[in-house]
């Protein structure tokens, strides 16, 4: 029987796999991890808030209402919309519009409504927040 001589090599695929499965773990933890919140900026007072502003308010099924310079208030359709806002643009081209976002509304809708006001050539164009 020969003598048994022994290795002086280290065998690392053991250490390999080791290392493949923990990237794999830190890849798929690394996501979970993060909170997903965005910072957005705080809301401060504008330095003139417009009179008589015209509200389009966009609730959390995502309708639009509209409320006029008199406070009546009735809902439309989207299309409905560009006709509103440009017979309200011709009696008054200085015309205020105020964009009011349900909290529960989806961000998508606000910003459709303001891509559609924005078509109108509306200048004075701000969002409404209520303070805490």
């Amino acid at each position: 029987m020969r003598p048994r001589r022994l290795k002086n090599e280290i065998n690392v695929v053991p250490y390999i796999d080791v290392m493949l499965v923990l990237l794999v773990i830190f890849m798929v933890a690394t996501p979970m991890m993060q909170t997903g919140s965005v910072d957005l900026p705080s809301t401060g007072k504008s330095s003139a808030v417009p009179e008589n502003p015209y509200r389009v308010m966009v609730k959390a099924d995502g309708s639009i209402a509209v409320q006029d310079a008199r406070g009546k208030e009735k809902s439309i359709d989207r299309r409905q919309l560009n006709d509103l806002l440009a017979t309200e643009l011709e009696a008054n081209p200085e015309l205020p519009v105020l964009v009011v976002g349900d909290k529960a509304a989806r961000y998508d809708a606000v910003l459709e409504v303001l891509d559609q006001i924005k078509l109108q050539n509306i200048k004075r164009v701000g969002l409404e927040t209520v303070r805490k």
